[in-house]
């Protein structure tokens, strides 16, 4: 949460800081605009239940302890996971595009892989083997097909490859745009 205070995005520092030696040049395509509204509104209910809980609990001061600690972290947790959503974009450098959702996923895909990508706004994400969807607010902006499968390690859960990328972006056209130069210029 340091992090998005000040402002400061992870993994776009000099070469050799952070996973992977991301560089300075280091394009950032934020994805957290859409999942804002209802992350503080989350906030704010999980705020309102605490001083509820705080006047109705007022007799009990070990109960009103205890929900005030549990209380306090559901607040502190969703403004946690908007925090990293914010401060980790997605990434892309003239080698590599790092698709990411907060401190949960970061898969690094090289440019050399990637066969096409287009801007698809979809909202149905049915499991499938060898597709990764990662979405913002239960949809997904652009599409990546890869020419040979990556290998997805997920901070929970086994890994896996995929084939297809799918994840939101706040400026899916510009992502779209950016990454057919980059893909341009690593085959190149």
């Amino acid at each position: 949460m340091g992090r998005w205070v000040a402002r400061r995005p992870e993994g776009t520092g000099p070469a050799g800081t952070g996973p992977a030696g991301m560089v300075q040049g280091a394009r950032r395509f934020g994805y957290a605009r859409d999942q804002a509204a209802y992350l503080y509104g989350f906030a704010f209910v999980c705020l309102v239940e605490t001083v509820g809980m705080a006047y109705l609990l007022a007799s009990w001061p070990v109960a009103h302890g205890v929900m005030l600690v549990l209380d306090v972290y559901s607040v502190l947790f969703v403004l946690g996971w908007h925090a990293a959503s914010v401060t980790r974009p997605h990434l892309l450098t003239g080698e590599l595009l790092r698709v990411r959702q907060a401190a949960h996923l970061d898969v690094a895909i090289p440019l050399e892989r990637i066969a096409s990508v287009r801007h698809e706004p979809v909202y149905s994400h049915p499991r499938k083997d060898g597709v990764l969807a990662v979405t913002v607010a239960s949809g997904t902006s652009v599409t990546v097909e890869l020419r040979e499968p990556v290998v997805v390690r997920p901070l929970l859960g086994r890994a896996y490859e995929v084939r297809v990328v799918r994840f939101h972006a706040d400026d899916p056209r510009g992502m779209v745009g950016a990454l057919r130069a980059g893909c341009g210029a690593a085959q190149n």
